[in-house]
């Protein structure tokens, strides 16, 4: 309480401004005091060059860090937003992207749990793999998974999820790069044009982000040429040398595997096993066996498989009946319609089933229910 509140006599405990309020208004202005000085700081530095060693060496120590942040208390953090989105408006928020970087594997591994249907394996494997590379403090490697299933099986769902949950902004950040092959890199006589755009467009985004994601949709329709263009991004590196590329993660979808993979699911569905009985280790054998088998000269014959430079080949099963009535139902709540179980069965009576005999697997998994939800509205 200041001078005025004595004049006007004692404040009752409890009243707007008691001692706890008085104490706590304390707390959020020493937050905001902090966190101006930080920005001050990083905009002086930006200005005057001298005199801000000290201060890059303390940015360098918080590089360090598993999960970037600001070691404020969660008051501060409170305000940290406020004072990014008005720091941000002005101009490019942080060069290095570090700023928009939250890495929220938790709530990662909590959405998959609740919005993925019938893909355990898909679950684990992505969900242990990020925590390991993100928690590992140096690594001489990027991270690269490789996404293997049908079309509608939800390798693009899990892709929007991964990059919503490593960045604020999601596939809008300017750390994540998504490429499709047949709409960046069309035509097969321009490819030295793409190579050089490709490299150049990965150099600057791991110059800019100290953690980057890149996604490479249609792997299986790469030209080799773009694929040795990847490489060197991937490969090892020393950590001293190259520390930029120490948070690069590359997702590679891709629909080569899809028999295999089904057909490994349509024989434990016959022998009466469960599908969440199909192992990892099973899987990987055989989807190896069958990129071994694929046309020369493609992503399966590249040097990722070659070099053993993929750190998982993620299997996604095909989607069962039930699991095409979760998607009709995620697809109601997410539009805010109400839906009963007949609906939810019309929903999945649409789409096409096969094998021809056992009609057990969808053929387009969950991609077309969203726009069948559109036949139950007034």
């Amino acid at each position: 309480r200041g001078p005025w509140a004595e004049e006007q006599g004692p404040v009752p405990e409890g009243a707007p401004w008691g001692r706890a309020r008085y104490e706590a208004v304390k707390k959020h202005l020493g937050a905001v005091r902090a966190l101006s000085k930080q920005y001050w700081q990083y905009v002086a530095c930006k200005v005057w060059q001298e005199g801000c060693e000290e201060e890059e060496k303390e940015r360098e120590e918080r590089e360090l860090l598993p999960f970037p942040g600001w070691g404020f208390p969660l008051v501060g953090q409170d305000y940290l937003e406020i004072l990014s989105a008005w720091y941000c408006s002005f101009g490019k928020c942080c060069e290095t992207g570090d700023c928009r970087i939250i890495n929220n594997i938790t709530g990662l591994e909590a959405d998959l749990s609740g919005q993925l249907h019938g893909q355990h394996l898909a679950k684990e494997v992505v969900v242990r793999a990020l925590q390991g590379f993100l928690l590992s403090p140096r690594t001489q490697k990027a991270l690269v998974l490789s996404f293997h299933g049908w079309s509608g099986t939800g390798k693009n769902f899990v892709t929007r999820l991964v990059a919503s949950h490593l960045f604020r902004d999601g596939l809008k950040s300017e750390c994540v790069r998504v490429f499709v092959s047949l709409l960046h890199f069309p035509h097969h006589n321009y490819v030295d044009s793409y190579k050089a755009q490709l490299q150049r467009q990965l150099s600057e985004t791991v110059r800019r982000c100290r953690q980057a994601l890149f996604v490479f949709d249609e792997a299986e329709k790469l030209h080799s040429s773009l694929l040795d263009a990847i490489r060197p991004f991937m490969a090892h590196h020393d950590s001293k040398g190259q520390a930029d590329h120490q948070r690069s993660i590359f997702l590679f979808l891709s629909n080569l595997g899809g028999n295999t993979i089904n057909e490994v699911a349509l024989d434990f569905w016959r022998a009466g096993r469960a599908r969440e009985e199909i192992s990892m280790e099973l899987l990987e054998q055989r989807l190896r066996l069958e990129l071994q088998e694929a046309a020369e000269n493609s992503y399966a014959h590249s040097h990722l498989l070659r070099e053993n430079l993929i750190h998982f080949l993620v299997p996604f099963l095909p989607l069962e009946y039930h699991h095409v009535k979760l998607c009709a139902r995620d697809a109601f709540l997410a539009r805010g319609l109400p839906y009963t179980e007949a609906m939810l069965d019309e929903v999945a009576q649409m789409m096409v089933f096969v094998p021809k005999e056992e009609k057990l697997f969808s053929a387009q998994g969950c991609k077309s229910v969203p726009q069948r939800i559109n036949y139950f509205l007034p």
